[in-house]
């Protein structure tokens, strides 16, 4: 349903959102990331049966938050969610005030993560090291989305800079999904090995 510009949501439409190559290389990496992931749950596991449990589960959330966020990567469904929150604010008129409200959401977001990240955390305890690897480029991950998806526009001039001819952006990202992937490479690694 249109109700505000040009588009489905104000003015975001469904469609690809970043069709550059580096956009499409991210969600390669997404895809990478989230198959490695799915190899540790399939392997046996050398570990007392609840750290086992633990463990598996915590790869599983890897496999499904990859996923998501690889479809994310290039549906822009954040734009979405922003538009939709521009177009709430100017109807109700609290535009002008929109930066406490943003405030508001990235204070309960960050309390949110930081929830997540003590049940992770809980999960993970006894975890081999290369679980932790994971752990540590996951949470980067989702740090990163989360600000880029509260969309202030000084954050996106930072992230949108570039270091050696790359921008910011792509290396924080595909940094993150690096780090899991390879912690994910080291746990199916050490399965083989002992």
């Amino acid at each position: 349903m249109k109700i505000d510009g040009d588009g489905l949501i104000g003015n975001w439409n469904p469609g690809i959102g970043d069709p550059t190559l580096m956009g499409w290389l991210t969600v390669l990496l997404y895809g990478f990331a989230a198959l490695l992931s799915y190899r540790v749950i399939k392997y046996e596991y050398d570990l007392p049966i609840f750290l086992e449990k633990n463990e598996r589960r915590l790869w599983l959330l890897f496999v499904v938050g990859l996923v998501l966020l690889g479809i994310n990567k290039q549906l822009d469904l954040q734009s979405a969610f922003t538009e939709a929150g521009r177009m709430l604010a100017h109807a109700q008129g609290w535009y002008e005030e929109r930066q406490r409200f943003q405030m508001a959401f990235i204070s309960v977001i960050g309390m949110l993560g930081i929830l997540l990240m003590l049940i992770v955390g809980l999960l993970a305890i006894g975890a081999p090291k290369a679980t932790w690897i994971a752990l540590v480029g996951g949470a980067f991950l989702v740090v990163f989305v989360l600000i880029r998806a509260a969309s202030f526009h000084h954050v996106d001039a930072v992230i949108g800079q570039t270091f050696i001819g790359l921008r910011l952006n792509w290396l924080f990202e595909m940094g993150g999904l690096l780090v899991i992937a390879a912690g994910a490479w080291q746990r199916t690694r050490g399965m083989q090995c002992g």
